[in-house]
């Protein structure tokens, strides 16, 4: 199943597409979910050509849900539901988890995001099927809830594992942010239930984590005087990430930046707040001749670096900045809650060459800087 507006907000940097997938498209939106379950499903349907994964049925909601995306994808046991064409709304992901129920499924595969998720498990408990397993193909444009896989190929690694019955099961918590506060600057994350989901943590993501450790403010001040002494000088552009801990460093460093936006500075000078794919392409345009580092902070307990709620961070703004100017930046409380880095840039090639990099800098305090590994059951 295919939610076709999630993650159309995310490069505008609209942060979520809650009720502004209309907009999103008139402002040049391209389709994220319905491309990314065909990365899905074309590797799986290698893994089955190739002996790798069993056959199975597959029901698949027609039209712009589901089909659609996949034609051209061949898979010998498959029966299409339904036809959507289209707007679709959260009804209709309701009415397609009904139709996929009246099939009889043993686990349902979908493309969304967090908002999905919610309607696909409220839709389960009103039909009483709690318990019947999801696996997310990361789609949307925060994905903190634990059912998702870290991107398209391990959802289908994922699935394969379980059709051929080496992974049980284990229940993950469903979150998701209120998107209006989010819009306005606010972070406000909310438990709306748990979902079941095949127990990998190799290739499904978890739950995000707060982390506030004891002693924090002080880290921060390290943090902040380590940046301020290396990066923040006037022939030195920085791309600030999304996140509580950057936008206080960035305050401690006398910096007026946003909480979930994506911002420039050059020096002391703010050149750009909030940016969107398209503004970010147009400033690194105009600064090619400029020294540039990216600063990102990992998601607390799944590991994300990019791919989650930064994706204005399109791969083609990432190989503008250059991925030798990506720096991480985490306090050790953080960085004790990750086992790993994780990279979803949306482009299978460009996470390839992160990925070979094999460990990445991260900035723990002041002059005290600790490599990470990059991780990838795809490696």
């Amino acid at each position: 199943m295919v939610n076709p507006d999630a993650g159309l907000g995310g490069k505008l940097g609209f942060k979520g597409s809650d009720g502004r997938a209309e907009e999103a498209r008139l402002s040049g939106a391209k389709d994220r979910a319905g491309p990314r379950i065909n990365e899905t499903m074309d590797y799986i349907s290698k893994m089955i050509q190739s002996k790798k994964c069993l056959d199975f049925d597959l029901f698949i909601c027609g039209g712009k849900m589901g089909f659609d995306w996949i034609q051209e994808i061949p898979f010998s046991n498959m029966k299409v539901i339904g036809d959507w064409q289209g707007k679709t709304s959260a009804e209709d992901t309701s009415l397609a988890v009904e139709l996929l129920l009246d099939e009889n499924v043993d686990l349902i595969l979908y493309a969304g995001g967090d908002g999905t998720t919610r309607d696909i498990i409220e839709k389960l408990d009103l039909l009483d099927s709690s318990e019947l397993p999801l696996i997310g193909v990361p789609s949307g444009v925060k994905m903190y809830s634990g059912c998702f896989a870290e991107d398209t190929q391990a959802a289908a690694e994922v699935l394969a594992a379980w059709i051929n019955g080496e992974l049980g099961f284990s229940t993950t918590e469903v979150l998701d942010m209120d998107e209006d506060s989010y819009r306005m600057g606010e972070w406000k994350i909310d438990m709306f239930g748990q979902a079941t989901t095949p127990a990998s943590p190799l290739w499904i993501q978890g739950s995000k984590h707060q982390i506030q450790a004891i002693g924090e403010d002080e880290v921060l001040e390290s943090l902040s005087e380590h940046i301020l002494e290396l990066y923040l000088k006037d022939d030195y552009l920085i791309v600030w990430g999304a996140g509580g801990s950057l936008n206080k460093i960035a305050k401690l460093c006398g910096l007026s930046t946003t909480l979930l936006g994506i911002d420039i500075t050059k020096g002391n000078e703010l050149i750009g707040t909030d940016l969107s794919e398209k503004e970010l392409i147009s400033i690194l345009e105009d600064s090619s001749d400029e020294k540039i580092v990216l600063l990102l902070s990992p998601m607390g307990g799944q590991g994300f670096l990019i791919g989650r709620g930064n994706l204005q961070l399109s791969p083609d703004v990432l190989r503008k900045i250059g991925i030798e100017n990506i720096m991480g930046v985490a306090t050790p409380a953080k960085l004790l809650s990750i086992s790993r880095i994780r990279i979803d840039t949306g482009d299978i090639s460009l996470d390839k060459e992160i990925r070979e990099k094999k460990y990445i800098k991260m900035i723990q305090g002041y002059r005290t800087i600790k490599i990470v590994k990059i991780e990838s059951p795809n490696n």
